[in-house]
């Protein structure tokens, strides 16, 4: 996820006017940001806000798509599209929730899934092609989908083409991943690099680096980029959710279980939450490194932390007290 859709959304709320369903679901968009998914719940039921229900129900969805449920987040992002078919970030959502679906579904399902996946994505781009978000999921679903379903490079590089007008640094990110589906890992690692480069807030590319070292298992550069990252975040008060990216990096490689807990820390502390790194995920994992470096107490705070913003989150209640 990233940072275009809320931007849209508010948008969108702000032209509710003074009589609409404006503030209401500006105070539920500030909850999510923050990760306080059981307060943005409530405060979107009833979904029937007067001059905003399409809105209610794209931010229903994108709720219950930090808490992973993904079936009611399909089903709500499928509301808001039937209710606004004409606007981009509704498709866009639709289309991010059908993915996670079909990535769990067996393998008919995930076919007729991917289809329609494919489908929401380019309505996204055809009814906003400056909707950068759009097109970077447009672009990743091109080069990492099969054929079959519409997948292809080809595809993927004239996405590219169109996202280098819009964000640069976006477009060497995605010519990146390309390359490393073409297995031509110079190419990639150059790509990648020429991302952060030319990036106004690079920590994010930072951990996308450090993400393809991971895939090379080139663990040393791996971990030197995510201290890149991590440098970087600390002078741009913006990129908190590079903190998130590069401490579930580490996580996911068992590398250095008391920095990735600083850098969880550290996300949390600052105030630039965002849904692309729920506030109750993050405490989530700092309870598992808590637990990791034992220290049975810290790690029943975070969880519940966790379990104080997000009470349906399954793996908060699945960890030990």
């Amino acid at each position: 996820m990233r940072v275009l859709a809320g931007l849209a959304l508010a948008a969108a709320m702000g032209a509710s006017g003074p009589g609409g369903a404006g503030p209401q679901l500006a105070q539920a968009n500030a909850a999510l940001q923050a990760g306080e998914a059981d307060k943005a719940l409530a405060l979107l039921n009833p979904l029937a806000l007067p001059g905003g229900k399409a809105e209610a129900f794209n931010l229903k969805c994108r709720v219950e798509y930090t808490l992973e449920q993904w079936d009611r987040a399909a089903s709500d992002c499928e509301q808001a599209v039937k209710l606004d078919g004409e606007n981009s970030v509704d498709h866009m959502w639709l289309a991010r929730a059908l993915g996670e679906k079909a990535s769990r579904a067996s393998f008919l399902n995930a076919y007729s899934l991917a289809k329609r996946v494919r489908a929401e994505m380019e309505e996204a781009v055809r009814l906003d092609p400056r909707n950068a978000d759009a097109l970077a999921d447009l672009g990743e679903f091109y080069y990492s989908a099969p054929a079959v379903v519409g997948g292809g490079t080809d595809k993927a590089e004239g996405v590219a083409a169109k996202l280098e007008k819009i964000d640069p640094a976006s477009a060497h990110e995605l010519r990146g991943h390309i390359a490393e589906e073409r297995k031509d890992y110079g190419a990639a690692e150059r790509e990648l690099k020429q991302a952060i480069a030319g990036s106004a807030h690079p920590a994010s590319q930072w951990m996308t680096l450090a993400g393809f070292y991971r895939h090379r298992e080139r663990w040393t550069e791996m971990e030197s980029a995510v201290h890149s990252g991590e440098s970087a975040a600390e002078r741009d008060k913006r990129a908190g959710v590079a903190l998130f990216n590069g401490a579930l990096l580490l996580i996911k490689t068992n590398r250095d279980p008391a920095r990735a807990a600083k850098m969880l820390e550290s996300y949390l502390a600052g105030s630039a939450k965002t849904e692309e790194a729920p506030a109750f995920v993050a405490h989530t994992g700092l309870a598992r490194l808590k637990q990791q470096l034992g220290d049975a107490a810290a790690a029943s705070r975070e969880r519940n932390a966790a379990l104080a913003l997000a009470r349906e989150y399954k793996p908060a209640q699945d960890l030990k007290h």
